[in-house]
């Protein structure tokens, strides 16, 4: 027989930085729905810790590889110093109520929203 391994593959990226009241609004709304095709991280620092922290912290996670996605962040951590200390800098500008913000998604499942867009039109 032969078994054909289907391996998700997840993208990851810092997005911006917002007021945590807002944040937990956002998030709780956003992820009632667990078939999504990403989610959303939010930390206090600019920080791998913080952002593998914040995996933790998902209201009802999607369906995922979960150490591929911890792969995914580690991977962007090591080739991504300039947006990195960019976003340092940003949150330290900021008032203390607010949050980092980055992105997961899941690459099959955004491509396939996204296909399903265009049949639409």
């Amino acid at each position: 027989m032969n078994f054909n391994c289907f391996v998700m593959s997840y993208t990851f990226d810092i997005i911006g930085i917002t007021p945590i009241a807002q944040f937990v609004q956002f998030q709780h709304q956003f992820a009632k729905k667990t078939n999504r095709s990403k989610t959303y991280l939010g930390s206090y620092e600019c920080s791998l810790d913080g952002l593998i922290q914040a995996t933790k912290m998902i209201p009802h996670k999607p369906d995922w590889d979960w150490d591929q996605v911890l792969e995914e962040i580690v991977n962007f951590w090591l080739k991504s110093e300039e947006t990195i200390q960019h976003w340092k800098k940003q949150l330290a500008f900021v008032e203390q109520e607010s949050l980092l913000v980055a992105r997961v998604a899941n690459s099959d499942a955004l491509r396939q929203e996204f296909e399903g867009l265009w049949k639409h039109k």
